[in-house]
């Protein structure tokens, strides 16, 4: 049998879709777990970890909202990534980390073979929290990192930490996929940012929504746009103190420039590999939705169409 998806959102665990869940994994039949927002003891999550240090065919991890509510539990989801091997994708989003949680989790992180998105989007990270991230973002060619990094609402984290992600970004050959929404940066820390942009040979999507902006964020990031050639294809800048024609100007850059890529790769020049372009590569950071609070199952094949659509 193909692997399939399980989706459970807001709700309590019985002990019996708990044995199911683990079941599922140490069968390799689970290929998206998604438990968004649902109520378990600790014995039942410690349950869960386990079954997961083994699975094999498991590639998506959902523990959003308040799953991951512990130090206990950051330990035990630790000690499940140490082992495993084939999660590429882990939401975390809402879930009180803070600092010293992220810091029980990290080695686990940077070992990880497979792993290259991650949302800690509202975790109460700082500062502190930036320098591990920053771990996960190698240098150009030092190893494999991060292609998709989720910070959305983290408010503690300051404009020193926000410099030194710009930098990671920066010398990183690998992101692709950056949301930093809702986070406090104004027009300093977007300089910053413009500069890592342009620097950047994959960036492709920065969503900077309610970050605080003004024109004056936005005369720079156009003037970036304008003058530099970068990989950048989506820069989201709604909810900012920014013109509608500057907003356009922006946008309407980015569109002629995909544009004329595209154009280039249907008269045969060179093109760079994988770019994410098209239907097929919709960028995994996209968390689910508001699923159905029945579990779902869902086969691969035609499923992963009709899951894709749910989550979006």
């Amino acid at each position: 049998m193909l692997p399939s998806s399980i989706q459970i959102s807001g709700e309590p665990l019985s002990g019996a879709e708990v044995r199911d869940i683990c079941r599922g994994l140490r069968d390799n039949a689970v290929r998206l777990l998604s438990l968004r927002g649902c109520r378990l003891c600790d014995r039942d999550f410690g349950r869960i970890c386990r079954a997961l240090a083994g699975a094999t065919s498991l590639a998506q991890l959902n523990l959003n909202l308040g799953v991951v509510s512990s130090p206990g539990r950051i330990k035990q989801l630790a000690e499940a990534l140490r082992t495993n091997r084939s999660i590429q994708s882990l939401f975390l989003h809402g879930s009180p980390l803070t600092d010293a949680g992220l810091a029980l989790l990290n080695p686990a992180l940077a070992l990880h073979p497979a792993l290259v998105a991650l949302d800690l989007g509202d975790c109460m990270l700082g500062d502190e929290a930036i320098n591990l991230i920053c771990g996960l973002l190698p240098p150009d060619g030092a190893k494999s990192g991060l292609k998709e990094l989720t910070l959305s609402a983290n408010p503690g984290i300051t404009p020193k930490g926000w410099s030194r992600l710009a930098i990671a970004v920066a010398h990183s050959s690998q992101v692709r996929v950056l949301n930093l929404d809702y986070n406090p940066l104004g027009d300093h820390v977007a300089g910053m940012l413009a500069v890592a942009v342009a620097s950047s040979r994959t960036l492709e999507v920065l969503d900077l929504e309610g970050t605080g902006l003004t024109n004056q964020s936005a005369q720079t990031l156009l003037d970036m746009v304008e003058n530099y050639p970068t990989a950048l294809r989506s820069l989201v800048l709604a909810e900012n103190s920014i013109s509608p024609e500057l907003q356009q100007q922006i946008c309407d850059l980015l569109s002629d420039g995909e544009e004329e890529e595209e154009l280039a790769g249907g008269a045969g020049d060179t093109q760079e590999p994988d770019r994410g372009r098209g239907p097929a590569a919709q960028p995994s950071w996209v968390c689910p939705g508001e699923p159905s609070s029945q579990m779902v199952l869902v086969t691969s094949g035609l499923g992963d169409s009709l899951l894709a659509e749910t989550e979006m």
